[in-house]
């Protein structure tokens, strides 16, 4: 259970963080992006384990580089939206700016008041690491990174809650 508070805590800090740098971009989920007519590269996230139809749930794209994994105002695209699921999951489409090494973050916010409640807040990361006290909740980018090819890269998240 500490353990994955701990992580929770951690997921919620990064997305508490101010709005994003120049190169950041807030996107709508336009999945005809990653359709069947979509060139790419872009990646196509499945986000499943919703614990509530509720709330909000953002996703943020990020190089798969050591010195911009999870930090503040380094992410490339963000998606915030409505919780709306269909058997618990949710489908995101994240373009990226060339084939490469991409780690993906999610956060969903319950209540959807802005603020982290690790009691009952979730969040997730790419190749869905484990995480625990002794990475303070953040998987190091060699556990999450992911490599994006030319076309549409699928990856599936799945959420943990406390």
């Amino acid at each position: 259970m500490l353990k994955v508070s701990m992580g929770l805590m951690s997921v919620a800090t990064l997305f508490a963080a101010a709005p994003a740098l120049a190169h950041g971009e807030e996107i709508t989920n336009d999945l005809a992006r990653c359709g069947t007519e979509a060139h790419g590269p872009a990646v196509l996230v499945d986000v499943r384990g919703f614990a509530a139809a509720t709330g909000r749930v953002r996703v943020q794209s990020y190089p798969g580089t050591r010195s911009a994994w999870l930090a503040k105002g380094e992410w490339l695209n963000r998606i915030d939206t409505a919780v709306k699921p269909s058997n618990g999951a949710m489908r995101f489409c994240l373009p990226v700016p060339e084939p490469g090494r991409y780690g993906i973050a999610v956060r969903h916010d319950r209540d959807g008041n802005g603020k982290t409640d690790i009691s009952r807040d979730g969040g997730g990361f790419s190749n869905n690491p484990s995480i625990n006290i002794f990475n303070l909740g953040k998987p190091s980018v060699d556990k999450a990174a992911f490599y994006a090819g030319p076309g549409v890269t699928r990856i599936t998240i799945n959420l943990k809650y406390m």
